[in-house]
């Protein structure tokens, strides 16, 4: 592939690189030279990381990674739905296996932050995934700069979304253990779903204050289907079918979800804020809400490396920018008003997902 070339980086850094100077910023001890960053679910096993340098991303995030090889879905599983600038994914999650990917970042030359996000594979059973967890966390260790612990794995029907706080401690409490005994310091994220109640945020939010996790990433795609009433045909012609929404229809409920977040923290633990982002307006509305960082992943499967340089040229423009006097302060200061924001959000976010036929 052209962009696996030198000549194809240089081409793509010129085109669409970026250096910003208001973007840059330290979090959680890394330097990034953007807040934008690539999702997971694009780049599986780490085969393209320079690329996502010299496209301006500020960092990439791999996978997720799965212990052993995880192959593709068979049938169709991702759909445009253009009039709603939406994607409706309803694949397993596709891995080379961790292996594979830790000799695919050995070949990286940038320096771009590469984050790891990791799960169980689909046949592992529930009561085994913290033992998977931690058999990706150890060998990848040294060759990502942060982890992000995916548990809103809910593409298909066979749904992995814990949200119980015992059954998530198990899986991280072995993985901090693990870093207390490493001399480099690897920041540990949670990566939760847009469908969770507001109590179950809160939960989230309060595993964060209360263990050494260094932060989350909100949110992963949802089950839901509103915000569709431009695709509605199309809708009806797939049938009744599982899978997660992205794109669009999802950018309300995650700037919600992370500001209940940032409410909740007071502010102090970096959110990565993540769904429906594909403007300079959108990013600079997500990190108003809290967030520290932003991804996109729809947005770039749907206008590519152009995206990322539209979004980061107009974001450097609007932090530049003199706010307005009277302009509201980032995020709300009560969690009393967060509660209220986010209430129509969380009847919407609960709606159960379409079953496949």
């Amino acid at each position: 592939m052209m962009q696996s070339m030198p000549v194809g980086k240089y081409l793509l850094h010129s085109m669409y690189g970026n250096n910003h100077a208001h973007l840059d910023r330290d979090v959680f001890g890394i330097h990034f030279r953007s807040p934008i960053g690539l999702a997971a679910g694009i780049d599986h096993n780490g085969e393209l990381i320079d690329a996502w340098s010299a496209a301006g991303f500020g960092f990439a995030e791999v996978g997720s990674i799965t212990s052993h090889t995880q192959g593709s879905t068979p049938h169709p599983h991702l759909f445009r739905l253009k009039a709603d600038h939406a994607l409706l994914n309803r694949a397993e999650i596709e891995s080379a296996g961790v292996e594979q990917v830790i000799e695919n970042i050995k070949r990286r030359h940038s320096r771009i932050v590469v984050g790891g996000n990791i799960t169980k594979n689909t046949t592992t059973a529930r009561e085994d995934a913290p033992r998977e967890y931690l058999r990706l966390f150890r060998p990848l260790y040294q060759y990502v700069d942060y982890f992000t612990v995916n548990i809103c794995c809910n593409s298909t029907e066979n749904q992995f979304v814990p949200t119980d706080k015992e059954e998530i401690m198990a899986i991280l409490t072995p993985l901090f253990e693990f870093r207390r005994g490493q001399n480099q310091y690897r920041p540990i994220l949670l990566k939760i779903s847009p469908d969770m109640s507001d109590e179950q945020i809160d939960l989230m939010t309060d595993i964060m204050l209360d263990t050494p996790l260094d932060g989350i990433v909100a949110t992963g795609g949802t089950t839901g289907r509103y915000g569709l009433d431009k695709s509605a045909t199309q809708m009806h012609e797939l049938g009744r079918t599982a899978g997660t929404l992205s794109g669009t229809p999802l950018k309300s409920r995650a700037i919600e979800v992370v500001k209940r977040i940032y409410v909740r923290s007071k502010g102090t633990y970096p959110i990565i804020g993540c769904g429906g982002i594909s403007t300079a307006e959108d990013a600079k509305a997500m990190l108003d809400a809290g967030a520290t960082l932003v991804q996109i992943c729809t947005e770039f499967i749907y206008n590519g490396g152009k995206a990322i340089r539209r979004i980061n040229l107009g974001l450097d423009e609007l932090l530049n920018k003199p706010e307005p006097s009277g302009t509201p302060a980032k995020a709300t200061d009560t969690a009393e008003e967060a509660t209220t924001t986010t209430e129509k959000a969380t009847t919407t976010a609960n709606t159960q997902p379409l079953k496949a036929e």
